[in-house]
């Protein structure tokens, strides 16, 4: 009886195990949806020193991205796209304008700088036009 016992507790620690592993994976950006007929949406949020938030928006060809970052001196932001910005630099600009090279989905990383705060109130503006 036992030796059951011991062997119910072994595979429910491995079974437990295997279900935090699989939980620790990284998360699907926060896809960025417009209100009808806005152009705008604003991201908030609270990062830790060195942490980011992830975001996903669709642009298409020839459109005009802006991304206003009203505490550059705490976060910083950089965009992504495999074929389009395949290295993007973090940027701490308060404003940032560039034209939309291909039609598809492009990722947004907001970072919390190590400097400052520990942790801090983020608030960034994407406008797509």
């Amino acid at each position: 009886m036992r030796s059951v016992f011991v062997l119910v507790v072994v595979v429910l620690a491995f079974g437990a195990g295997s279900a935090f592993a699989q939980k620790g994976g990284k998360a699907e950006p926060n896809r960025i949806q417009f209100a009808k007929g806005m152009t705008s949406k604003t991201l908030t949020g609270t990062l830790k020193n060195g942490e980011e938030m992830e975001y996903v928006f669709g642009a298409s060809k020839g459109q005009m991205v802006t991304i206003k970052n009203i505490k550059s001196s705490v976060f910083d932001f950089r965009v992504f796209s495999e074929e389009n910005f395949p290295e993007g630099d973090f940027d701490s600009s308060p404003t940032y304008t560039f034209e939309i090279p291909e039609t598809g989905d492009y990722l947004l990383f907001v970072r919390k700088k190590v400097a400052g705060p520990r942790s801090s109130r983020f608030s960034v503006t994407l406008t797509i036009k």
